[in-house]
């Protein structure tokens, strides 16, 4: 966090793009914790969220080779995996044997 608030006052532009791949890179330590907070208290891990871990971590780095040098091929891989995951979100989601309000 502390890091976050020293890339402000940098340079601008860079700073924001380093802003926007460090709040990424901790979201994606957020689904990890709350991957193994649910390993701790029910002994066991939901689909649901090892795809939303997979799927944060997949964003950022399709954002991280946005403002890098990217290739064509990288960028239509990644956005072809994150679809896939998404597909596979919804569909655990809806036929999830918990219901809805256990999501």
């Amino acid at each position: 966090m502390l890091h976050l608030y020293q890339q402000i006052f940098i340079n601008w532009a860079r700073g924001a793009e380093e802003m926007i791949k460090e709040v990424v890179i901790l979201l994606a330590t957020f689904e990890l914790i709350r991957t193994l907070q649910s390993y701790l208290t029910l002994g066991r891990v939901k689909v649901t969220f090892i795809l939303d871990a997979a799927l944060v971590v997949l964003i950022g780095e399709l954002i991280s080779l946005w403002y890098g040098g990217y290739y064509v091929s990288q960028v239509v891989v990644n956005i072809s995996v994150i679809a896939l995951l998404i597909m596979l979100r919804i569909i655990t989601t809806k036929y999830s044997p918990y219901g809805l309000e256990q999501v």
